[in-house]
């Protein structure tokens, strides 16, 4: 990306982000202002803006080691490597940055510290396990002690320089793992949001090479996959993680400021003047996004993208799982070998039976039952004998056969990606993902239309507010979900989904053995999101409805007659206008989806209306789900059932086993290393084995001249040198 846009873009989100007084209490506020002071001559932050006590709360979280206490730590090491002993800032409250991060704890094999507070010892309840907690706890361990090698820490008695020396294979390691088999969190506007921080902080303070370059790339990869999914602003793809708070609005979703500053594929502005990765983004000193990915990001072309992510767990246990042979890992890791510890829990796999001898064994010696582990300690304590450890392992496997739907619901395994992107609208999903059983935070399809303008479906866990109740107060859309599996957040069971093109199918068929089971239950009816507020026309039609947003369009139906739910909260700015389509009467059902376009259709939305509405749908219940034909008007006879395979006019469309990457900029092999995007000329390469990442422009773009003059010029500073500066 052109250095000057850049620096442009920069200024002008430190430009809004200090138009608001700073917080001295947030990250993002007090790296925004300290950095336009630092670029900004007529600027300035005076002494002492901070008061002492501004990070107090921060420091107590992470001494009580609560969970994201390391998301913390990362901003308190941004802030030291950045302005430490800038004056709006004590000399006492720097200092004390730095002790709270030389008394944290950075991994669950430390021993927990002896701490009261309010008469209580402190359990550690941090999560150090999902795929952004790795890199963001290991990141901090190497950075803190590269900042302050000579110092002992106070948990451990280890060194600094100790403490970054443990952490760099640990760094390696997870960015490998990425450059192999992409993320376990999916497309996630959430947590690649918490992926980007660390990784950019590897590659503005490490001053490791290696650890810079691999962050580098690795980072690339991040953007890249967000810009595929772009959509008028909004990262619009299915997600293996997400929440109401990010799936309704372009400028709520945590990734939104990042993906403004770099892409501005949207007309609306900023909206979060406390972002860290907003602020850490324009304080970027070392990275640049390739041209090419900022330029796939704004392509308005039709686009088929297929993805391939993670490594698939076979989680329906054995007959008799005593007897069973010991399941054989994939790509040459082991179930039961700790050293893939990690891999395997930030996949969410600690209740899969065949991750149970590892998750029983490092949960009883860890003591993580009663912080980290509560939701399995019920489990634990009906099947755990100290006196028999092997026969309790196989009877939790055992009681796991019954219960696998329901107690895997974090399970984030392999995922096939189909996304199909137009200048009007962007339809996304996740092929046949984990049908019919427990989800938490999975975001199976979203169809997008524009900034505010989206459609999903899902089987919802429990109703907000009960009926007739009245609407609380305080209620915040933005908190109150969270972490599923809620009424927007999670499924109550996931369905099989499938996508050609413009047209998705869902079926949503609960195979739970029992209910409630461990404590979970579900609604008996599957619900969609569809904003009137945020179309330019609804139109109901029976089992159909309908949307319009600018050129774009949306039709959706449902098997279950549909109909609107009022008296519960609003998510995203409703005005008191329909957004929530509930199809009571059971939680099995048929959603289809259907996007068009007015050059699509010349007649313009009517006649999309008419087409689809006179489109046969043949909807065929089963003992387990159904069967579904659908004549859809642009695409023909689709087929998809409970089983089988995606059949369109009679052709077997792949669901699964997709590459890498599959689409008309890169095409990459699962499990290859070498990344060669192409778009307008631009390229970039990025190859993990040799450590390249090299970006190209054509020649006769100003990107290509200015790139000539700059290895130019550089060969001239290296004969300068060679020649004694003569």
């Amino acid at each position: 990306m052109d250095a000057a846009l850049l620096e442009a873009r920069q200024l002008d989100y430190l430009a809004y982000a200090t138009a608001s007084p700073m917080r001295p209490d947030s990250i993002g506020s007090v790296i925004a202002h300290l950095e336009r002071d630092a670029r900004d001559p007529s600027y300035a932050v005076p002494g002492g803006a901070i008061p002492d006590d501004a990070w107090d709360a921060r420091f107590d979280k992470m001494w009580r080691l609560r969970d994201t206490s390391d998301f913390d730590a990362l901003g308190f090491v941004n802030l030291l490597y950045a302005y430490r002993g800038h004056p709006a800032a004590s000399e006492e409250l720097w200092r004390a940055a730095e002790e709270a991060l030389l008394t944290f704890k950075y991994w669950y094999t430390d021993p927990t510290p002896e701490r009261i507070v309010d008469g209580e010892q402190v359990v550690d309840t941090m999560w150090y396990w999902t795929e952004n907690h790795v890199l963001i706890f290991k990141t901090c361990e190497f950075l803190v002690g590269r900042l302050l090698p000579d110092r002992v820490f106070a948990v451990t008695g280890l060194t600094g320089a100790q403490h970054a020396e443990r952490a760099r294979p640990e760094i390696l390691r997870w960015l490998e793992e990425r450059a192999r088999f992409g993320f376990t969190e999916w497309h996630s506007n959430v947590y690649y949001n918490l992926d980007m921080r660390p990784l950019l902080a590897l590659i503005e303070w490490s001053g490791d090479p290696v650890i810079e370059q691999r962050a580098s790339m690795v980072l690339d990869l991040v953007l890249l996959d967000v810009a595929l999914h772009l959509h008028r602003g909004t990262f619009g793809a299915t997600h293996g993680r997400s929440y109401i708070k990010d799936k309704a609005s372009a400028t709520t979703e945590d990734s939104f400021p990042q993906s403004k500053l770099l892409f501005d594929d949207t007309e609306l502005g900023y909206a979060s003047p406390f972002s860290t990765s907003g602020a850490v983004f324009a304080r970027a000193r070392r990275y640049r996004v390739p041209e090419v990915i900022r330029r796939v990001a704004v392509d308005d072309a039709p686009m088929v993208d297929r993805q391939r992510m993670n490594l698939p767990l076979d989680e329906v246990p054995p007959a008799d799982p005593a007897s069973a042979p010991p399941p054989e890992a994939p790509f040459g890791l082991d179930y039961r070998d700790e050293a893939n510890l990690t891999f395997w829990w930030s996949m969410g796999s600690q209740s899969v039976w065949m991750m149970l001898p590892l998750t029983l064994q490092v949960g009883e010696r860890e003591e993580l039952w009663d912080a980290q582990f509560a939701p399995f300690k019920q489990l634990r304590d009906i099947v755990w004998n100290p006196a028999d450890p092997e026969g309790s392992i196989v009877f939790a496997q055992q009681l796991a056969q019954g219960l696998w739907p329901s107690i895997n619901q974090a399970l984030l395994k392999e995922v096939n990606t189909y996304t199909y992107r137009t200048r009007d609208y962007m339809l996304s999903t996740a092929q046949d993902y984990r049908k019919g059983v427990r989800g938490s935070q999975t975001h199976t399809w979203q169809a997008t239309l524009s900034e505010r303008a989206m459609v999903f479906s899902q089987h919802p866990g429990y109703l907000p507010v009960a009926p007739g109740d009245p609407i609380p107060d305080d209620w915040n859309w933005q908190q109150q979900d969270e972490p599923g599996p809620g009424y927007w957040t999670g499924e109550g069971a996931q369905p099989r989904s499938a996508q050609h093109e413009n047209v998705g199918i869902s079926l949503y068929a609960p195979q739970y053995v029992t209910r409630p089971a461990v404590g979970f239950d579900f609604l008996d009816e599957t619900h969609a999101y569809f904003p009137v507020a945020h179309f330019d026309e609804v139109i109901r039609a029976g089992h159909w409805t309908f949307g319009r947003k600018d050129d774009g369009y949306v039709a959706l139906y449902s098997w279950r007659l549909p109909e609107w739910r009022r008296g519960q909260p609003e998510v995203f700015e409703n005005a008191g206008q329909d957004f929530d389509l509930v199809a009571p009467g059971g939680a099995t059902n048929v959603w289809i989806v259907e996007l068009g376009s007015a050059d699509d259709w010349p007649g313009g939305f009517a006649d999309f209306r008419a087409a689809v509405e006179a489109a046969a749908v043949v909807v065929t219940p089963t003992a387990v789900a159904f069967e579904v034909a659908y004549d859809s008007p642009s695409q023909g006879t689709i087929e998809w059932a409970w089983e089988g395979p995606l059949v369109v006019n009679g052709t077997e469309h792949p669901i699964s086993d997709y590459p890498r990457f599959d689409n008309r900029y890169l095409q990459v092999p699962f499990d290859d290393t070498r990344y060669h995007v192409r778009h307008d000329g631009f390229e970039l390469l990025l190859d993990f084995d040799s450590d390249t990442r090299e970006a190209a422009a054509p020649p006769d773009s100003a990107a290509g001249v200015r790139a000539r003059f700059a290895a130019i010029w550089e060969a001239i500073r290296a004969w300068r040198a060679t020649a004694g500066g003569s």
